[in-house]
């Protein structure tokens, strides 16, 4: 399996956009929110070390740890969903006459909705952080903040829609009205956050 974490950008873009199975929507949002988590790191980095904002310098390295943990994760999703989905659009070329089909179909489709609702779990963390520097990071990158936010809205789009694409499909309709529910929830919540610290940030910088 490819190391989509090693990739050269214009080769990740190459792939992204043939028809090779991987990487594919949940991995271009396991990017986006690792790009977003590392834009908020940015403004840690803007911020230590600055007279200006002593005070609050112990409470922006643990942003920055938090983020970079984030950003990590983000990025090793990229390659966990590729190994998640690939079984699975292998799965839909088994015969329909194939006793084993549905069994195999619905483990891989479990399988395979798993690493986006991961992917929308993480970019939802970096949400509260990227508010928390809004208010405490440097003025001077206070963009970067509002840039990291809706790049992790976008992630957290896409990883759900990741998620419902294969919930969609499943049997088992009781786990998958459950992970869907799990996922609304966090959509609404911080996509209307993100949403607001985004206002709220270019409405300062406007005056």
């Amino acid at each position: 399996m490819t190391d989509f974490r090693d990739k050269r950008i214009n080769d990740f873009i190459s792939e992204l956009e043939s028809k090779a199975p991987v990487p594919g929507g949940g991995g271009a949002s396991a990017l986006a929110g690792a790009l977003g988590a590392a834009l908020g790191n940015m403004v840690c980095s803007l911020t230590v070390g600055k007279k200006r904002y002593k005070d609050v310098e112990e409470d922006i390295l643990k942003i920055s740890d938090e983020l970079g943990f984030l950003s990590s994760d983000l990025l090793d999703c990229i390659n966990e969903d590729a190994v998640a989905f690939e079984p699975l659009s292998r799965a839909y070329s088994i015969p329909k006459d194939d006793p084993t089909r549905a069994e195999i179909m619905e483990k891989c489709l479990k399988d395979a909705a798993s690493v986006p609702f991961r992917i929308v779990e993480l970019s939802c963390k970096a949400i509260p952080l990227l508010e928390e520097l809004a208010e405490k990071g440097s003025r001077l990158a206070v963009s970067d903040a509002a840039t990291g936010a809706v790049i992790c809205r976008a992630a957290i789009m896409g990883g759900a829609a990741n998620v419902y694409v294969n919930t969609s499909s499943m049997t088992d309709r009781e786990y998958a009205k459950e992970l869907e529910s799990k996922t609304d929830q966090l959509v609404t919540e911080f996509c209307s956050r993100a949403d607001g610290l985004y206002e709220q940030i270019t409405r300062r910088m406007k005056k």
